[in-house]
């Protein structure tokens, strides 16, 4: 769809101008009246400026590759003269003074930021309900959760508010909201974006990535901002290389492999139905991870202790309101966790050992890429819940236990719709060592 849409603007079927007013009325329409949807925290005044712009680029025949799509960008991302809030009134006043690397590049190819989305306060959830300025909905079943932190990026796509959007992922937060809104949604590879103009959760952990209804979408908004950027020390350039030199690489065909974890009964079903397909037509096997089952309790610490860490600078002299005075429970309760971890006499028990116990799930992860090309398993163990249902602590942070272990082995995963329970979409997660493998995947799975 995304591919046919360039084809539109760039023959001139349909001007950019009339695509960003198009989106815009559908904004006003059901995002701020009608369903309310509360996908975005603010409308870009440029947009419809840059659209003309950019049309005059089309019509000299320089426009960039992104030539007139628009796309809505995730609070926690720089984009010069709007509002990196965070979804919190901590930084309900923070207007961003540059780009993010990411923006350069869009803006580069004449991509149109249309908005900035709403998001779990500082990326501190998973459902979107976080946000000190409302719950983002799901498009889909406004009664339910879309999933986050990047609620709002998911919520916009799905909506029809924008053609693509930037997320960022902590442990799921792309794939997560991916899921449960029936889009497609990539975490890269640590390093292969810049982080640069990203307000980090984890420094360690998070990665800027995409969200599309399409898997064309996301790798051509992926392919826009990859590489290897000076102002970013953990980018590398581009193609991420192996770390293996396996004889499996070299075949045409790719391996699946399978992870065998706890879920709800429907979502595993559907799974089931889902690999039987996969194995009638390419070669599957169940593979293993040691200390997958370790993944929460080691990603957890790492979360704490580095968002405590970056927290500090929201001290109140420079960027508003102490976050400690004006932010939600769900952060101030990783505030709390990270402040205790961090004391030295806890340090060497918990975040030392979860460093520890991260690199052996790296190393057990390419240790299976030796066998297999990619790992297949649901995106999320549930379904979406009601806005405001009550939910246990750790049934909460379960949320990322299918997910969280690409974060901590640094590789690349991909949400993507392919099965469904009573109309709601179910994600299938695609892990592999880098984007190539899991979109090769992800396409010969979407020919099925």
């Amino acid at each position: 769809m995304i591919i046919e849409k360039l084809k539109q603007l760039r023959n001139k079927e349909i001007s950019a101008e009339e695509n960003v007013k198009g989106f815009l009325k559908e904004i006003e329409k059901n995002d701020k009246k009608g369903k309310k949807i509360n996908a975005f925290l603010e409308i870009g005044k440029n947009a419809v400026n840059d659209a003309k712009e950019t049309d005059k680029k089309i019509k000299s025949g320089k426009a960039g590759k992104l030539a007139g799509l628009v796309i809505g960008v995730k609070a926690n991302i720089n984009v010069k003269g709007m509002h990196a809030s965070c979804a919190s009134l901590t930084l309900k006043d923070y207007k961003c003074g540059y780009d993010a690397s990411v923006i350069k590049e869009i803006k580069d190819e004449d991509g149109i930021i249309i908005g900035i989305c709403n998001m779990d306060e500082f990326a501190c959830g998973f459902s979107g309900e976080t946000s000190a300025f409302g719950a983002t909905k799901n498009p889909l079943n406004t009664n339910l959760i879309p999933g986050g932190s990047s609620s709002g990026s998911a919520a916009a796509v799905a909506s029809g508010f924008c053609d693509l959007a930037l997320g960022s992922d902590t442990g799921g937060s792309i794939r997560n909201p991916a899921s449960h809104c029936g889009l497609y949604g990539l975490k890269p590879a640590y390093g292969s974006v810049s982080r640069y103009g990203l307000i980090d959760l984890a420094m360690s952990l998070d990665q800027i990535g995409t969200l599309a209804s399409d898997l064309e979408g996301c790798r051509l908004l992926f392919d826009i901002i990859k590489g290897k950027d000076e102002k970013d020390a953990t980018t590398s350039p581009f193609h991420r290389a192996s770390e293996l030199d396996s004889e499996h690489r070299k075949k045409k065909d790719i391996v699946f492999g399978y992870l065998n974890l706890p879920c709800d009964k429907d979502v595993k079903n559907e799974f089931e139905i889902l690999l039987k397909k996969i194995g009638d037509r390419y070669k599957i096997k169940l593979v293993k991870i040691n200390y997958i089952d370790l993944a929460i309790a080691t990603y957890f610490p790492l979360v704490y202790v580095e968002f405590y860490s970056a927290t500090r600078r929201f001290d109140g002299r420079k960027y508003g309101a102490r976050i400690e005075e004006v932010c939600g429970p769900e952060v101030m309760r990783r505030i709390i966790g990270g402040r205790m971890i961090s004391k030295a006499e806890h340090a060497s028990r918990y975040y030392r050992k979860s460093l520890a116990v991260k690199e052996l799930i790296r190393k057990e992860f390419l240790q299976v890429f030796k066998n297999v090309d990619c790992i297949l398993s649901p995106t999320v163990p549930r379904l979406p819940h009601e806005i405001g249902a009550s939910i246990k602590i750790e049934d909460m942070y379960n949320y990322d236990a299918l997910t969280s272990p690409a974060n901590l082995a640094g590789i690349a995963a991909l949400s993507m719709p392919k099965m469904s329970v009573n109309g709601l979409p179910i994600g299938l997660q695609i892990q592999a060592e880098n984007e190539d493998i899991v979109f090769k995947a992800a396409g010969l799975i979407e020919s099925l």
